[in-house]
């Protein structure tokens, strides 16, 4: 359920223009990881953002799909390792640190598997690839601390509800 949120969230970004656009596919990935640790968050990002690439992006299959899908594999493993003996309820720093660090690599190695595809197929500008690059940061480490500051309260319930099933 939690790869399907993903892939439903990847289609229902925001864009801006360009390179620049807003989404939420990472939230499944993140309550993965900090419910059932870093194998299951880097599978939920794998198995959504695959799905995601394949269906919703517009280009199939690609020989830098990998590179799109492996941002969020990253994420799902850093949260769950950095999380992984801690109750994320009880630490919310380190909850909002690990969240922060994710959503940091995440935009790295998009920005990554965008210049590398604009390479491979030579749409290469340096303003495209690199020239919301301050922007595209600063916004996702505000909306990581948004999360990391959200998630505690959310897990809760959540947990509650796994522990009855």
């Amino acid at each position: 359920m939690l790869a399907a949120m993903c892939t439903v969230l990847g289609g229902a970004a925001l864009r801006l223009g360009g390179n620049l656009e807003f989404t939420f596919e990472s939230v499944p990935v993140h309550l993965a990881a900090l419910l059932f640790g870093p194998i299951d968050g880097a599978i939920v990002g794998f198995i959504g953002t695959f799905i995601y690439q394949v269906l919703l992006s517009g280009y199939g299959i690609t020989v830098t799909t990998p590179l799109w899908i492996l941002p969020y594999v990253v994420c799902g493993l850093v949260v769950g390792f950095c999380t992984n003996r801690i109750n994320p309820l009880e630490r919310r720093t380190r909850t909002i640190g690990a969240i922060v660090m994710g959503e940091l690599l995440i935009t790295l190695l998009n920005t990554l598997a965008l210049y590398v595809d604009s390479v491979v197929f030579s749409y290469y500008s340096a303003a495209f690839v690199f020239g919301t690059l301050a922007i595209r940061l600063a916004v996702c480490v505000a909306k990581a601390v948004v999360y990391g500051a959200l998630f505690p309260s959310l897990l809760k319930p959540l947990l509650k509800t796994i522990r009855r099933i």
